[in-house]
């Protein structure tokens, strides 16, 4: 099955005075919140991207978006159309750390335990210098 590229839903931005905006997606049942709009807007596709993405990777029914005009506003309230590019979201699921085994020689792991070496750091240069990968 194709997965959907760009998801669109809405987004309620609530504004009080001294606090920072929060914002819901009232069809996810998930909330953020940002020091201004820009901030707001950023964590609010940020969040939009999580939430799609684990219910995606859980084979999880993905609810339909309320549409913009039909979403239910108080005052001091504005609805905003949040978008979110999925194979950018997938993509870096992507870069996930995993854990690998490696066997060393005792002499060789005590010197770079007496040496603090991050052995996680070195074996990853060494690897993308293997690939020609920087």
């Amino acid at each position: 099955m194709k997965k959907t590229e760009r998801y669109f839903y809405p987004a309620v931005f609530t504004y009080e005075p001294g606090q920072e905006i929060a914002v819901v997606f009232p069809d996810l049942d998930c909330a953020t919140s940002g020091e201004n709009d820009e901030d707001a807007l950023l964590s609010a596709r940020e969040l939009l991207g999580c939430v799609l993405y684990g219910l995606e990777e859980d084979g999880e029914e993905i609810p339909a978006p309320t549409p913009l005009n039909g979403v239910v506003l108080e005052a001091n309230e504005r609805a905003v159309l949040i978008d979110v590019y999925m194979p950018s979201v997938r993509q870096a699921s992507m870069n996930r750390s995993v854990n690998r085994t490696v066997t060393l020689p005792a002499w060789l792991n005590a010197a770079a335990l007496e040496r603090d070496i991050n052995f996680s750091q070195v074996l990853q240069d060494a690897l993308k210098t293997m690939l020609n990968m920087g």
